[in-house]
């Protein structure tokens, strides 16, 4: 009998620890998905503030000939192509800013999910993946932005030079946000393989119990 209450004890302890465990990845990987979601609408407010200030709102004046022909001084490009710019970056702060919220309000909903080990290990290796395509998507929207801007330059037309300037400098941002992110999150996810390679669950169909390896 003494044996027994020992075993189950043992179990019960056992599962507590898993479930512990667990939780604690769980909520290390939510914590730097949703810290990083506030970063990445703090850059968006950012974005919509500057470009509702300086992007339709240039002051900007060109000069008319006496036949009646518009000359486009070089102080009226520069601030067409800063107007552009601004705009450009007004886009990419709603998106920016649109997709942190809904973001961080479904990782908050996470919070109260109670996940298995397979559960938990799937999750993590998604939110990694996620990161690793955007890193791929960010190199693309550099490589539109720098083609905008030699085109742009090419045919001197400001509304190109402006927009390939704005999303040359959005793509860095999210490069680097996106590289730091899988960082993070490849770090979290790699204690987690640990934990569960030296602590495999085993499931017999029935009961459910964890493998500790002395």
């Amino acid at each position: 009998m003494k044996k027994i209450l020992t075993l189950v004890l043992i179990i019960l302890s056992s599962h507590a620890f898993a479930q512990d465990s667990l939780k604690k990845y769980n909520a290390s990987r939510i914590g730097i998905t949703s810290s990083g979601m506030e970063v990445l609408g703090g850059w968006g407010i950012a974005n919509l503030g500057t470009g509702a200030i300086w992007g339709w709102n240039t002051g900007a004046t060109a000069t008319v000939n006496v036949g009646g022909n518009v000359v486009y001084s070089t102080s009226y490009l520069t601030s067409q192509q800063t107007k552009y710019f601004f705009q450009m970056n007004t886009i990419w702060g709603a998106v920016n800013f649109g997709t942190a919220l809904i973001s961080f309000e479904s990782f908050q909903k996470d919070k109260k999910k109670h996940l298995t080990a397979a559960e938990t290990l799937k999750e993590q290796e998604r939110i990694e993946k996620i990161f690793r395509i955007n890193e791929g998507l960010d190199v693309a929207y550099l490589g539109v932005g720098i083609y905008l801007k030699l085109v742009g330059d090419h045919r001197n037309s400001p509304i190109m030079k402006g927009y390939g300037e704005s999303i040359i400098m959005q793509g860095a941002f999210l490069l680097v946000f996106d590289g730091i992110m899988y960082h993070n999150e490849k770090g979290n996810g790699g204690k987690l393989r640990h934990f569960l390679e030296k602590h495999p669950m085993t499931f017999n169909g029935k009961q459910v119990g964890m493998i500790f390896n002395m």
